[in-house]
């Protein structure tokens, strides 16, 4: 049988008994809480042997479990935390309780989230998976952002910082360490696909890659390479006879025995019409006789 109770204190716990257990500030709930921040009927508990499944009663406030937001049911397993209002809540098996695994919960007051993130590797922590903000602050006290309960751990740890999308993380003086890719470290920078451990707690990274800033360049492709010319066959011509300049206003030449020889034109055509007319003549006369 399970029970719920304070995280930070065994005191005022109650037995999650069917058929339901509710959660509130009102007198009427199994379970009544002192915060302003929760509603009269905050949330209720489903029994039904250990099987449990959270409903958020509260029309709009939130309730989150291990850190995720719940806005309507979940499963509740021994060991989640609760978190309604600035009230931290446990669910605890009393038979396993001397053995309590290490359990993390994330401070409602984390500055805004980020695209890194941290998934754990340990099988204490289910696998779980904390987005960080700009700064935040691991180490076992419930002051730090992601709260370890391991107490190999320091109050305070390490402190992850994001700066110009880089992650960077500072071991504050822990007894036994914080350590990227199995190197223990004092102040180092973490990359994606890295292993960062908090002593035996490890985790690995989650983020963009440092190759989403850099512009990738296209290379130019010419012309004359994209497109092979075709090959010309060239056709062999015999050189063209060479032809003397003219000279500038030079005179045409005359044969020289035609020079003296006298113009026959005119009297070639005077002799042509009389042969014409006589023609001509002996055709008429004889015609007439």
């Amino acid at each position: 049988m399970l029970k719920l109770r304070y995280k930070d204190s065994k005191q005022n716990a109650v037995w999650l008994l069917e058929p339901a257990v509710r959660i509130g500030t009102g007198s009427q709930n199994e379970m009544v809480l002192e915060d302003t921040e929760v509603g009269e009927v905050h949330a209720n508990i489903l029994v039904e042997h250990e099987k449990l499944v959270l409903e958020n009663c509260s029309k709009g406030l939130p309730i989150y479990v291990n850190g995720q937001s719940v806005k309507d049911r979940i499963t509740l397993e021994a060991n989640d935390i609760l978190l309604l209002g600035s009230t931290q809540l446990q669910v605890e098996d009393p038979k396993t309780a001397r053995n309590q695994k290490p359990q993390a919960t994330v401070s409602a007051t984390a500055s805004p989230l980020s695209a890194w993130a941290l998934k754990s590797n340990h099988s204490a922590l289910n696998n779980k998976v904390f987005t960080l903000g700009a700064q935040t602050l691991v180490g076992r006290s419930k002051e730090c952002d992601i709260t370890l309960a391991a107490a190999h751990l320091s109050r305070q740890h390490a402190r992850l910082t994001i700066e110009n999308d880089r992650l960077h993380v500072k071991d504050l003086d822990s007894s036994n360490g914080t350590f990227v890719n199995g190197r223990r470290v004092t102040e180092a920078r973490v990359s994606r696909g890295d292993e960062l451990r908090f002593d035996s707690l490890a985790f690995g990274v989650i983020g963009p890659a440092d190759d989403l800033d850099k512009t990738t360049i296209r290379p130019v492709v010419s012309v004359k390479s994209a497109v092979k010319p075709k090959p010309v066959t060239r056709v062999k011509r015999s050189p063209a006879p060479a032809v003397a300049p003219a000279k500038p206003n030079a005179a045409p030449q005359v044969n020289p025995e035609l020079q003296d020889q006298p113009s026959r034109g005119p009297w070639l055509s005077v002799l042509t019409l009389l042969v014409l007319a006589g023609v001509g003549a002996y055709f008429y006369l004889g015609a007439s006789f």
